[in-house]
């Protein structure tokens, strides 16, 4: 069966940096947008962003914009997800997905997710 999974959360300061994995197994990997999502307490499930199959093409939401980064390797079925400059406010749980719908802000496109990785912030 298809398995997202996430590692590399953890609890940082305000502006330090992390890089989030996602290794994907049971699935084509290299046919699949990838994307991470996040959801912090008592919010809806927001999107991140999203990389094409190729790696040549991202979307970022307008909260990230140049300060994080999304790269993927078809060869090891991992997309990563460097965060720089973090703030409290990027506390949450963050979410691999994956899809083949191109790339897609809502949730309902994804049709594989990871269980998750918790980041916090603290200022």
């Amino acid at each position: 069966q298809v398995q997202l999974v996430e590692s590399g959360g953890g609890l940082v300061q305000a502006g330090d940096s992390l890089r989030l994995s996602c290794v994907a197994s049971g699935l084509t990997f290299r046919w699949y947008t990838l994307a991470w999502f996040r959801q912090a307490p008592g919010k809806e499930r927001e999107f991140v962003v999203a990389i094409n199959r190729s790696g040549d093409d991202t979307d970022f939401a307008d909260s990230v914009k140049g300060r994080f980064t999304i790269s993927r390797d078809n060869a090891k079925n991992t997309v990563y997800l460097q965060m720089n400059s973090l703030k409290p406010e990027d506390t949450a749980i963050y979410y691999c997905a994956s899809g083949l719908s191109g790339l897609k802000y809502t949730a309902r496109n994804y049709a594989y997710w990871g269980q998750g990785t918790q980041v916090t912030v603290s200022s």
